[in-house]
């Protein structure tokens, strides 16, 4: 097993972040929550504390067994963190007199001490707390402070404990990469090996003997989690894995034959299923987002298993989960609340009484490109936008219909093949086109038309937690307006959504 550094969660919203940053260091990492923390293996090299959106002087505030750590494992508390560790051991924290979020500028440093090597004075930091370390304990040295924080950072003598009061993973912390690196390469003496070539390599020894000469059955979307999956499988057990593509008539012009072909050239043992018409009869009359979605997701689930049991002696279900799906569904506050329902697979396992493999499910979206190129995934799909599971259907506001999802094709095969002549796909993180259940009047010759109205949706965003509408040049949104109008019939008009998310979400739907 790969070195690695254990993050507690407290609940902080940067958690995610710092694990990501420690990644970028080519060290695994685990998020776990601090009322769900494993037995510490052998491999573990260190521990960070998170942050956390409660007060250490509140009575309910998440607490730990400190000891477990304490003196055994180089510790690096963040904020709250910083906050436990001093107050577990007598010191005063108290609510801050000078709330502190935001920039701020480093007036000591300690650049003697191990962590903060290469750190200089007026560093910027970046400030997120209420409460603040007033007293630190007898065995406890400040090794950093800002003008109004006296005890900015922290280290507790004759051990490699550490305690900061501000976030490292943040970019607005200049030096934030460095400090992070003092402690994890300097101090956890870890040798920075995991890199995607490494985890390759370990993954499909630990598939080979997990799956044995067992047979797998894998759903591929056409996206890059799905595929990497699958390729990561095939490596380990050929032609034992047997993959399904499923025609759902939602998906984008020539798409289903595209896949095909791009997965012909990967090696892998696919088979395609047109199952246009049941998804067109179950989804009929239907207009309500979620009563689609989980149409939708019924009838993948018994396409998907008629195929599946066509193979004989299938022991395993393998899914393209990644790793934000796993910590989602153990966090600190339980999963969150739904916005909307997702599409995906999780009702097979139970349906078909079958083990799960997911190989992909320690590594985040960014990590798993990675991957997918050290293993030559097709361009096409490894750089491809991500596209909804339920495809179409939800960028059809209403019931969705054959003629519908035609005319939203062409509009959608233009916008897109237009982004990619124009070098502008790759600076945006997803664009699509919507349908709306809506005609506008309109000219053409000197006829009067009454016809539909399509919107356009481009963003750039960097997970698809947040996103802003992307600024597209006006002359590229005018050349597309202009081609659709003319080469889609039944579309007179052509709106642009400038909506960010929050509030609004990417998908209409």
């Amino acid at each position: 097993m790969s070195e690695q550094i254990l993050i507690i969660d407290f609940g902080s919203q940067y958690t995610q972040l710092i694990a990501r940053r420690v990644r970028e260091l080519n060290v695994y990492c685990e998020i776990h929550p601090y009322n769900n923390i494993p037995e510490i293996s052998e491999n573990v090299k260190g521990v960070i504390f998170s942050g956390s959106p409660c007060s250490v002087r509140d009575e309910d505030s998440p607490r730990i067994p400190i000891e477990k750590f304490r003196g055994k494992l180089p510790i690096l508390g963040v904020c709250y963190g910083a906050q436990l560790l001093a107050f577990t051991e007598g010191g005063f924290v108290t609510p801050s007199e000078n709330r502190e979020y935001g920039r701020a500028n480093l007036s000591k440093v300690n650049s003697l001490n191990p962590l903060f090597d290469g750190v200089d004075i007026d560093s910027q930091v970046w400030m997120s707390h209420g409460d603040t370390i007033k007293d630190l304990p007898e065995s406890f040295e400040i090794i950093a402070s800002t003008r109004s924080v006296n005890v900015a950072a922290y280290h507790v003598k004759g051990e490699d404990t550490y305690g900061i009061q501000f976030h490292p993973e943040v970019t607005h912390s200049t030096d934030g990469k460095a400090i992070l690196r003092n402690f994890i390469v300097n101090i956890c003496d870890c040798s920075q090996d995991w890199t995607p070539a490494h985890f390759i390599d370990e993954t499909v020894e630990q598939l080979k003997e997990q799956l044995g000469d067992d047979k797998v059955v894998l759903g591929l979307s056409g996206g890059v989690d799905s595929s990497v999956a699958a390729m990561l499988i095939h490596e380990a057990i050929g032609k034992n894995l047997h993959c399904i593509f499923v025609d759902n008539g939602l998906l984008r012009k020539h798409e289903y034959e595209d896949v095909l072909e791009s997965y012909k050239h990967m090696g892998l043992n696919v088979k395609g299923v047109d199952a246009k018409d049941l998804f067109y009869d179950e989804l009929k009359g239907k207009t309500d987002p979620e009563a689609k979605r989980k149409a939708i997701g019924k009838v993948f689930i018994d396409v998907f298993d008629t195929e599946a049991h066509k193979i004989q002696e299938v022991k395993w279900l393998a899914q393209g989960t990644i790793y934000p799906d796993v910590i989602e569904s153990v966090s600190v506050k339980g999963p969150s609340a739904t916005i909307k329902s997702h599409h995906n697979v999780g009702g097979l396992p139970e349906k078909m009484n079958l083990k799960v493999v997911e190989p992909l499910n320690s590594l985040f979206k960014d990590e798993v490109r990675k991957v997918g190129s050290a293993l030559g995934l097709d361009e096409a799909i490894l750089n491809r936008h991500p596209f909804p599971g339920p495809g179409l259907a939800i960028r059809i506001l209403g019931d969705v219909t054959p003629e519908k999802v035609h005319v939203l094709q062409e509009v959608d095969y233009i916008f897109i093949q237009g982004l990619k002549t124009a070098n502008l796909y790759n600076q945006v993180w997803q664009a699509g086109a919507v349908l709306l259940p809506i005609n506008s009047v309109g000219v053409m010759g000197d006829e009067r038309t009454y016809e539909r109205v399509v919107a356009l949706r481009a963003v750039t965003s960097v997970d698809g937690m947040t996103a802003d509408w992307c600024h597209l040049p006006y002359e590229f949104l005018a050349e597309i307006s202009n081609t659709i109008i003319n080469k889609v019939k039944g579309v007179n008009r052509v709106v642009y959504d400038i909506s960010s998310k929050p509030p609004a979400t990417i998908e209409w739907e």
